[in-house]
């Protein structure tokens, strides 16, 4: 049973090239293809020449970076596996503040000012992604 487990595990891994979620190659986010339209829209989006996904979609610091990579690839997997995730596609709400935190720190120097005099009221800085909507995935046309 224990030869059976890893021999489909490891099936499973090359099937779904398992390796290149490792990297940071944005084509491996559209192995899957239900993230073709958000990796064309990487591609005409402004942030392309300057950010990969993981840039943005996962924590800067090594270790807690794969950690998200591998609890990412698990949600992401299972659903593709089920057929059972929204359309369209909505990031978690762990994500989005992985995703804030990201934007924070890219533009700092720009946003120090508006972050600061927001903690100082009591509240946070708004969600960027609110406004900015296409500058990470760019309009799809």
């Amino acid at each position: 049973m224990l030869g059976f487990g890893f021999g489909a595990g490891g099936y499973i891994f090359v099937y779904a090239r398992g390796a290149s979620y490792l990297s940071d190659d944005p084509a491996a986010c559209a192995n899957c293809h239900i993230m073709n339209e958000q990796y064309d829209g990487w591609l005409k989006a402004g942030h392309h020449t300057v950010a990969t996904c993981n840039d943005c979609h996962t924590p800067a610091a090594l270790i807690p970076k794969y950690l998200t990579k591998m609890e990412n690839g698990y949600h992401h997997s299972k659903a593709f596996t089920l057929q059972n995730f929204p359309e369209p596609i909505r990031i978690r709400e762990k994500n989005a503040k992985i995703l804030q935190e990201s934007c924070l720190r890219c533009h700092a120097e720009m946003v120090s000012e508006l972050v600061e005099h927001r903690v100082d009221r009591g509240s946070r800085a708004p969600d960027c992604v609110r406004c900015h909507t296409d500058v990470g995935h760019g309009p799809v046309i």
